[in-house]
């Protein structure tokens, strides 16, 4: 079931990038967005470890 806190990202892929992500994530035991989630990490995770933690804002009342 979808986190309804979490946000949707749409994205344009070409054809041979989306089968290779395809690929690999299935390779790994992964879908497609699990893999991109997982990719996304590393990458947040290898910035911040070069250029300290990214502090997120503080919430607005309005959820924002």
């Amino acid at each position: 079931m979808r986190n309804k806190n979490n946000k949707h990202l749409g994205i344009e892929i070409a054809p041979e990038l989306h089968y290779k992500l395809h690929y690999i994530s299935k390779y790994e035991g992964r879908s497609a967005n699990g893999q991109i989630l997982y990719l996304l990490r590393q990458c947040i995770k290898e910035f911040e470890s070069a250029n300290g933690e990214i502090e997120l804002p503080e919430k607005s009342n309005d959820g924002k």
